[in-house]
């Protein structure tokens, strides 16, 4: 009998029941891959992340939806560095995550995290024929990013908020997600991200869409620090700072649960 110890963090909120909860598995070694794929398929979050350590404040991470392994993943980045900081008692900041993305640098500001994350400029792009159908929105505008991530503008915050999309369809259109993003009511810009083929109807907060985002309407907006809003059910909340090639997120974190997973 093995056991791990498991947290479930709430990412990009200051409250229970709000933000993106992401499951966090600390790990002294590397699990086999199956067995890492079953555990994320048996929390049944949009992300569980595991880490194993390289040194004093460096660490190696890894992140599975439901169905697959991800390149990147913003909000079980933070609950990862939450779970760092208050569970393992790291006191030395910033940390280094090494990911499939690169180098990912957390730094602490008070009760919030930085992520420092590899920013993901979308290029305009044709949509795929069916694609706004199944969304029920015309775009204004269309973009692909890296990793297959499609970026579509909205007029504003309300036409986002009445989104309801056919899910099956959009796995068949789609490789990873697609983000619907608009100018905000009292922010910036809002957006909500949805990614069935990925196991993932809609994902409540994506720190990774917002590394598409942030260029974006920092660009429009002529401004490098913006105020965001991913307008999901849950709500999450974002702090983001364009610095070209890099973007920078910054949100807090709260403990919803702790415990083991025992594997036979």
């Amino acid at each position: 009998m093995t056991n791990l110890p498991i947290f479930q963090v709430a990412a990009f909120t200051d409250r229970n029941f709000g933000g993106n909860p992401a499951a966090v598995v600390p790990l002294e070694e590397w699990l086999d891959e199956t067995v890492m794929q079953n555990i994320a398929a048996e929390n049944n979050l949009s992300e569980t992340a595991f880490f194993v350590p390289l040194g004093p404040a460096e660490w190696h991470i890894r992140w599975f939806t439901p169905a697959v392994e991800v390149p990147l993943c913003g909000h079980a980045t933070l609950a990862s560095a939450a779970v760092i900081r208050s569970k393992l008692g790291q006191r030395d900041w910033p940390i280094t995550l090494q990911s499939a993305s690169g180098p990912l640098i957390i730094d602490v500001d008070s009760d919030d995290f930085v992520l420092d994350l590899p920013a993901n400029p979308g290029k305009p792009a044709a949509l795929p024929e069916g694609l706004e159908e199944a969304l029920g929105a015309t775009a204004l505008e269309s973009y692909i990013a890296t990793n297959d991530i499609y970026m579509i503008v909205l007029s504003d915050q309300a036409s986002v908020a009445a989104l309801h999309p056919d899910f099956s369809s959009m796995a068949a259109l789609t490789k990873h997600g697609v983000i619907v993003t608009a100018p905000g009511d009292s922010v910036d810009f809002v957006s909500r991200f949805f990614a069935p083929a990925i196991g993932i109807a809609e994902d409540p907060v994506t720190g990774a869409a917002h590394c598409v985002l942030t260029p974006y309407w920092s660009k429009r907006l002529h401004k490098k620090t913006l105020d965001a809003r991913q307008i999901s059910g849950r709500l999450g909340v974002l702090g983001c700072e364009d610095h070209g090639d890099r973007v920078k997120l910054r949100g807090s974190a709260v403990f919803f649960l702790s415990g083991n997973i025992e594997i036979q």
